[in-house]
């Protein structure tokens, strides 16, 4: 069976880079002719482009499209087999439908590790350059849009701002609370709250300040300005526009927990980025054992009929992952879960397939 796993091994791996280069290349393509017009408009000549922009979207598409890559080729590969009656001829010689399946389960566990290992450490220091150059020539200039803002500035402290324009670094409708656990001790409010660069600190405009004294007394007063030193700066309101990528899973589960110790609430982005690297070796195995239970069996319409399907299914598994992702950003459903649920979904269209599956 040796001689059998090698042939299936390499006709695996070698259709796999065929279908990367394929659909990564078309990817490109279409990006190209998309953005051409922002390119110039900027005076960016090819060879930069190509090499500042192009060289990492690739190496970010092969990462990103691996599941449906290799679900792709498996279909391909497997049918071909399949139309040759190679798949009957071995499992007509005592093969047993498992052992048929290993050298799949094989060299997808190895691309799986593989994709693992490059999207959680390797890719995002590609990705950094990519960001960069969509931040400054594709995403410019960037505006902060969010209202009713909340940070914890400090173990007791926490501000409220009701929107932030980050081009002149002011933030409107501030409030600064401090507590002794659930005991208001002080609250300001201001009209706005301004960035001082020189003195690095939170300058508060017309502010009302109010101090509750233990005996249950207040004091109450109010001016034209009031600076502050908060552990906030005003970088937590620039662009993040897919920082997520440029972080390794280190970076991304210390940046979720430095967030949450701030009060940031939405971080159904991070969370299910994170969540979903850690899910994608499953989905590489999950989708190579789908794609031969769809494709090893001889059809009578031909191995064009099988390709099809499987391009259906990988449509299908394409529209869950982006459904999935919107609903964890809107936090209407657990990141983990969200990040999860195309893969548990389609075990069951799997388990279903390989018992439908003539062995």
């Amino acid at each position: 069976m040796k001689l059998l796993d090698k042939y299936i091994l390499k006709k695996f791996f070698k259709t796999f880079i065929f279908v990367v280069l394929l659909l990564n290349i078309i990817v490109c393509v279409i990006d190209y002719t998309e953005k051409q017009d922002d390119f110039l408009k900027h005076g960016l000549d090819f060879g930069y482009v190509f090499q500042e922009y192009y060289i990492n979207l690739f190496i970010h598409w092969v990462n990103t499209l691996s599941p449906l890559s290799i679900f792709i080729a498996v279909v391909f590969m497997t049918a071909r087999l399949a139309a040759h009656s190679e798949v009957i001829a071995v499992l007509s010689n005592g093969v047993s439908y498992p052992r048929f399946l290993l050298p799949y389960v094989v060299g997808a566990s190895a691309v799986g590790l593989l994709i693992f290992t490059l999207v959680g450490y390797v890719v995002p220091y590609n990705a950094k350059t990519r960001v960069a150059f969509e931040i400054e020539y594709l995403k410019s200039p960037y505006y902060f849009n969010e209202r009713d803002i909340h940070y914890k500035v400090s173990d007791s402290t926490y501000l409220y701002v009701e929107s932030y324009n980050n081009r002149i670094k002011r933030g409107y409708r501030p409030t600064l609370e401090t507590f002794d656990g659930n005991k208001l001790l002080e609250k300001i409010s201001a009209n706005r709250i301004q960035w001082d660069s020189a003195k690095q600190e939170w300058k508060f405009d017309k502010y009302e300040k109010y101090t509750f004294n233990p005996d249950g007394t207040q004091k109450f007063a109010k001016g034209t300005s009031l600076t502050k030193k908060l552990n906030l700066d005003p970088k937590y309101f620039e662009s993040k526009y897919n920082l997520h990528e440029t972080l390794t899973n280190t970076e991304l589960s210390d940046y979720i927990e430095q967030e949450k110790s701030r009060g940031v609430a939405n971080l159904g982005v991070y969370e299910n980025a994170l969540y979903e690297r850690y899910a994608y070796p499953f989905a590489i195995l999950l989708l190579t054992l789908m794609g031969v239970c769809v494709s090893s069996v001889k059809s009578r319409h031909g191995s064009g009929y099988l390709i099809a399907m499987g391009f259906v299914l990988a449509f299908i598994y394409l529209l869950m992952v982006i459904m999935s992702r919107a609903i964890a950003e809107a936090e209407t459903l657990s990141p983990f879960l969200a990040a999860w649920l195309p893969n548990i979904i389609f075990t069951f269209v799997t388990i279903g397939l390989y018992f439908r599956v003539q062995k």
